[in-house]
């Protein structure tokens, strides 16, 4: 390296940002600063160096032809008079936004129903007995979702009639009918009826209902190909077809399926933070979206060979962990601990405590083989559709047909990697107590018991004002924001105010580290309403509900308040509110644009691609509204995040008539600083 080269290098060290200043994780912080010390390239790092492109940021930049890049800022001041802006083939900013937006939704809406096809084949392959490794566990919630599939539970004829069917019978035929719905070309998605009937009957009115879940994603990418649909609102009804089928289809499909095979999560205890990797254990991390994995490898870690074989290696036991929604997917059904949430994936494998880390599909980074090879960790990658080039990977395919043997084979690696740890361990902090494991089905339990379960006791407290209303925070975490300060602030400041929160994903594991899934967290970080509630029913303040797949578990709860009454007769009449306060992934805007479309007043963070495009950003930010009851926002401050989500709570409860006098909770920078600090 030249002086030059030695010169440039530190000048950018010295320009980066205090650790401190990325993350209000302190173990998170430690671990920037030691990859900065051993000059290891980080995500964090990266974000400071590589500025964002502005005109990206907007949304109105058009690539889908050669003839492009054809890029149309918005200037700084505004336009006065007509806009002019065109791409070469006359692409308005409407257009090339909405397009953009479209492909967002057709790419999250992918993701998200791919993870549900690919459980979909594996639930048919158990059904058929075709594999040893996967079993039909919660036969109830089987014969509770069959009739939804058009499968009936019980046999017909006189003879038979009022019988309950074979169980095996049963499954099969629903497996075959949730795999159709990918396909099927006409008719609907089936579960869109799941939704209350005010709201079903809306999408049927505005001709939204999804007709089959590929040929939705497959209808936006045509429509937006250039050339074919050139309205925004005609592009926006599209993306609103492939939106719902996502998550009223390929996610609840998805996590229906999984409860089925797996078990219907209910609350359990565990802790979250790096803090959770064991030095004298191998540790294994998990890391990735799909249970079907992960199940087995939770079993394959506990047989007595791999305990022997671990300590013959000199470790004391097996250690595993989750990063993003496969933490989330282990942690509810088995207890498994979070050691972290997507930007803290390099950041486990810096503590260099991690012998191998496992991922199948989505938010992995592929620098985290970079961040391995400076280390004795070995990144096992599983997925036909998730190989990664760079580092030394090695790739162990994962097969339902042969699945536990698949898993035995990933935690062998990892147990024979443990001696060969080179580099000093560091590991931050220590696991923080939480409870998790809140479907809408536990919650149902917890609210009534075994014989009462009911949303009825959830309506009456927010019709008496003890809760003020529901707020649905989800999402990623984005390195062009403070790591996990968004996701906390927006929740403290509702929980506050007396609106219960239900989280997934990666706000769900922020939300852990920071000790707001504890029942006693409702003491010292609730207003007087809500705490009293969760000490009554010994729930948290902040439900957590399980992975970005199951998003359809808020869905459903909204569902269920609908159908306890009192509070309306569809989604949009209801006091509640979406966040997704560090958004950052395709996934997140079918996410949020499913939300919207069922009549939910959602927020987003850091930005939203469509500012360059101002009749389309008011097309979404207002017109939406009047549609479908629900419409999108855009807030970048926290806290004012938080207060247009209890001004809407506020409007909702005005209209039902339950509206009280009562004062906002206002924080001066002293309390901003304790509930930080806290």
């Amino acid at each position: 390296m030249t002086m030059e080269e030695v010169k440039a290098k530190e000048k950018v060290k010295k320009s980066l940002p205090r650790s401190q200043d990325l993350t209000i994780d302190p173990g998170s912080a430690r671990m920037i600063d030691r990859a900065r010390e051993m000059e290891i390239d980080t995500i964090f790092d990266r974000a400071q160096t590589m500025k964002a492109c502005s005109i990206g940021a907007q949304g109105t930049c058009c690539k889908n032809c050669s003839q492009g890049p054809c890029r149309l800022p918005l200037p700084k001041g505004g336009i006065e008079g007509e806009d002019t802006r065109k791409g070469l083939c006359g692409a308005t900013p409407e257009t090339i936004a909405a397009r953009n937006f479209a492909r967002m939704v057709a790419g999250g809406a992918a993701a998200h129903s791919d993870h549900g096809r690919g459980v979909a084949e594996t639930f048919l392959a158990a059904a058929r007995k075709e594999t040893e490794d996967y079993k039909i566990k919660d036969t109830k919630k089987l014969l509770e979702v069959a009739p939804d599939f058009g499968v009936d539970i019980t046999v017909e004829g006189e003879e038979g009639e009022g019988l309950q069917r074979d169980i095996d019978e049963i499954a099969v035929e629903v497996a075959e009918r949730a795999l159709a719905q990918w396909g099927q070309q006409t008719g609907e998605v089936c579960t869109a009826k799941r939704a209350p009937q005010a709201r079903y009957e809306l999408w049927k009115k505005l001709g939204v209902v999804p007709r089959g879940i590929d040929r939705e994603i497959v209808e936006i990418m045509h429509r937006t190909h250039i050339g074919v649909d050139q309205h925004y609102e005609n592009i926006l009804e599209q993306c609103t077809r492939a939106a719902i089928g996502d998550g009223w289809g390929g996610s609840m499909i998805a996590t229906d399926l999984q409860d089925i095979l797996f078990g219907c999560p209910y609350p359990v205890k565990s802790s979250a933070s790096l803090g959770v990797l064991k030095e004298d254990h191998v540790n294994l991390v998990i890391h990735g979206h799909e249970p079907l994995l992960s199940e087995m490898i939770v079993q394959a870690a506990e047989l007595p060979e791999m305990q022997k074989l671990a300590k013959e290696k000199g470790a004391k036991g097996i250690q595993l962990s989750g990063i993003c929604c496969t933490a989330n997917e282990i942690l509810m059904r088995h207890g498994v601990p979070l050691a972290g949430n997507f930007l803290q994936q390099e950041l486990a494998i810096i503590t260099g405590a991690v012998d191998a880390m496992v991922v199948d599909v989505q938010c992995i980074m592929e620098n985290i083989a970079n961040v391995a090879d400076c280390f004795h960790t070995k990144i096992i990658t599983t997925n036909p559709r998730a190989r990664i080039a760079s580092g030394h990977t090695i790739h162990i395919e994962f097969d339902e047909h042969t699945a536990f043997e698949d898993a035995k084979k990933i935690v062998r690696t990892a147990i024979e990697n443990f001696p060969n740890r080179e580099k000093e361990v560091m590991i931050p902090d220590k696991g923080v107590d939480l409870v998790a494991g809140f479907s809408y089905e536990a919650i149902n339990y917890h609210l009534g018991g075994t014989f009462r379960g009911s949303y009825t006791p959830l309506n009456d407290n927010i019709i008496n004002g003890r809760i003020r209303g529901i707020a649905g925070v989800v999402g990623c975490n984005n390195a062009r924001t403070t790591h996990n300060q968004g996701h906390v602030t927006v929740v403290k400041e509702l929980i506050k105010n007396d609106v219960i929160v239900l989280t997934t994903g990666c706000n769900a594991i922020a939300c852990a580290v920071a000790g707001l899934l504890t029942p006693e967290s409702a003491k010292v970080y609730c207003g007087p309403g809500l705490a009293e509630v969760c000490e009554t029913v010994g729930i948290p303040p902040v439900l957590h509900m399980g992975s970005c797949v199951d998003n359809s578990r808020i869905l459903m709860a909204a569902a269920e308040v609908v159908k306890a009454g009192g509070l309306g007769k569809d989604i949009s009449d209801l006091p509640a509110a979406g966040s997704a306060p560090e958004w950052m992934s395709e996934k997140a805007i079918s996410i949020g644009h499913y939300f919207v479309a069922s009549g939910v007043y959602t927020v987003f963070g850091v930005t939203m691609p469509v500012s360059g495009a101002p009749v389309f950003e008011h097309y979404l930010y207002k017109e939406l509204e009047d549609i479908y009851g629900g419409m999108w926002d855009l807030e970048v401050d926290p806290y004012e995040h938080a207060r247009k989500m209890i001004a809407h709570i506020d409007k909702k409860r005005k209209a039902l008539g339950i509206d009280k006098a009562r004062e906002r909770v206002l924080m001066d920078m002293a309390d901003r600083q304790k509930l930080e600090a806290a």
